[in-house]
């Protein structure tokens, strides 16, 4: 084993005492964790030194922030505990774009990260390498909560407690820093043999569903919008049934995608940035908004002026109202839903009055509803970009989870992806790019782990890919079943649009790139460049592969028209 001085940081003499590191390792194995995500750094080698006597499974990204968004990948695919661990200062600070995402969606994550030795914390400058004046500080905005732990007796509970409040509604990632001589100090406590996290209780208030059930009960035209709270808190069911009691048409948020079936006659899908959808949702006497806060994308860039009211339903307390005013119901989703379900059941909602859109059936709604949203989009010469989606739909395993950055085709993918039996990942939480292949990366490591099929689709342009190119080489050494689809523009082809849009011309969006090709055959990746119509096929050849391989597309796609923006 490696020995640290705490004071000088210079190695010495191992010996086989247990010590702080270990009680970390023991603590997450007891909790469940299987695996840890990070980069080793020297503050932190008492981590990575008690993981080789353990059963954790480490996966070594070349960046933080792409570790962070592996953990987000791997809990996403399995509903476990993403764990990351970090090294003191540069190492913690690059991981906070990624954690940022994590925060913003809901993913629960338990992220240990290192300290300097306990002397050198305060106010003092004393030049220890990677010195912050408060480095927990650092990570308020992007983390539920935060904890330095200052002797190692305290190092289990603390984990316990962090694992307790990242699984607990509202979800999301908990950051504990330990120092190093608290993580390299032999120690007296015992090895850890259990360790009990379980979710706090989070149901709704029985008044408040009680009132909601009044208000349903005499809707005429009730509709429903799906965040992706429905989905964290596993509220599928009891979504489809009380769509079906209520005869209410459900649309999705780019988060909420999968939550209701896409092809139900009552489902909206996710087209929620088109203005005939807005029209439904703002006609609705009574719209529930499940697990989101009618933010700028859900609202249609804020154009949304509902006429009816609204019943919000959100385990973030700080989402209630935040957009618009309505019954705020603070509550799991899953747990406010069912509660829900059954007392509409009870009261007979579903024979209380007839559901009518100004007479016409809420079915005909739908119909008529996406029809429109096709002849609109059949009007805009998008033809290559339907067939582009189509192709890779259709190669797609129902099954497969797909992760997308923030790209063109991600932006299509939040309107039009049917995610069948699979989950559609994207970072439309805090917008960052880079995310899409190394949360895939993690999905399909955590797929593994379960004994599911674990091959993955990731898409990202070629702007965003630049941010993780580097982790073709975590792929290659882990053997990661994963296909990365690279469509390339040769630039950031949407803000291109926008600039476009906007003044006429275009400013910094060109960009230099490699030959993604021979940069992924480089790092020992297979890949390949096709034409647009060729996409489907690639994909099919790639996903019959082992490991981690590249498809190229250089094609310039186009998005559907602002609808916001129409007179």
């Amino acid at each position: 084993m490696i020995d640290f001085d705490p004071g000088t940081a210079a190695p010495t003499k191992g010996t086989n005492q247990r010590n702080g590191g270990d009680l970390v390792v023991e603590t997450l194995e007891a909790l469940g964790a299987k695996t840890v995500f990070g980069i080793p750094g020297q503050h932190a080698l008492g981590l990575f030194d008690a993981m080789g006597r353990g059963n954790l499974h480490f996966v070594s990204s070349r960046v933080e922030n792409n570790s962070a968004f592996a953990a987000d990948g791997y809990s996403r695919a399995t509903g476990e505990v993403g764990v990351l661990f970090l090294s003191t200062g540069p190492g913690a600070l690059t991981s906070l774009a990624g954690l940022q995402e994590a925060y913003a969606t809901g993913v629960p994550m338990v992220v240990v990260a290192s300290q300097i030795p306990l002397d050198g914390l305060g106010a003092r400058r004393k030049g220890m390498l990677h010195q912050l004046d408060d480095q927990k500080a650092s990570a308020a905005n992007v983390t539920k909560s935060q904890r330095l732990i200052q002797h190692a007796s305290g190092i289990p509970s603390a984990i316990q407690d962090a694992w307790t409040e990242a699984i607990s509604s509202p979800q999301g990632p908990v950051w504990i820093e330990i120092p190093q001589n608290v993580l390299l100090d032999p120690i007296m406590v015992p090895p850890v043999e259990d360790a009990l996290a379980e979710a706090f209780d989070n149901p709704p208030r029985v008044e408040l569903i009680r009132e909601a059930v009044k208000w349903l009960s005499t809707a005429e035209r009730p509709a429903i919008i799906a965040g992706g709270g429905t989905r964290r808190g596993r509220a599928e069911k009891s979504l489809l049934s009380i769509a079906e009691q209520l005869r209410a048409p459900v649309i999705c948020t780019p988060g909420g995608n999968g939550a209701f079936p896409w092809t139900h006659e009552l489902s909206l899908q996710s087209w929620i940035e088109d203005r005939y959808m807005t029209d439904v949702l703002e006609d609705a006497d009574v719209l529930i908004v499940i697990g989101s806060s009618l933010g700028e994308v859900t609202s249609n860039y804020f154009t949304f002026e509902p006429r009816g009211r609204i019943i919000q339903i959100d385990a973030e307390p700080r989402v209630l109202e935040s957009n618009r005013p309505g019954l705020g119901i603070r509550a799991d989703a899953g747990q406010a839903l069912a509660a829900l379900d059954e007392a509409l059941a009870a009261a007979g909602a579903s024979d209380a009055v007839t559901r009518s859109w100004h007479g016409t059936s809420p079915e005909d709604v739908v119909k008529e509803s996406l029809a429109k949203v096709t002849a609109r989009l059949e009007s805009q010469d998008l033809a290559k970009e339907l067939k582009f989606m189509s192709d890779i739909r259709e190669a797609v395993p129902a099954d497969m989870q797909t992760f997308w950055d923030m790209t063109i085709s991600a932006y299509w993918g939040w309107s039009c992806w049917d995610a069948r039996q699979g989950q559609f990942h994207s970072a439309q939480g805090a917008g960052g790019l880079g995310y899409g292949f190394p949360a895939a990366i993690g999905g399909a490591v955590g797929l593994e782990t379960t004994g599911k099929p674990s091959r993955v689709l990731a898409v990202s342009g070629d702007g965003s890919s630049m941010y993780s190119i580097s982790e073709l080489a975590t792929a290659k050494q882990h053997n990661v079943p994963v296909t990365w689809l690279i469509v390339d523009d040769g630039g950031y082809g949407i803000l291109r649009e926008y600039m476009v849009g906007a003044f006429g011309q275009a400013t910094a969006t060109e960009l230099a790139r490699p030959d993604f090709v021979k940069l992924a055959e480089s790092f020992g990746v297979p890949a390949r460049r096709v034409a647009p119509e060729e996409v489907g096929d690639a994909l099919k050849a790639s996903f019959a592969a082992d490991g981690p391989n590249v498809v190229v597309v250089e094609t310039l796609l186009k998005m559907f028209g602002p609808t916001h923006l129409d007179d």
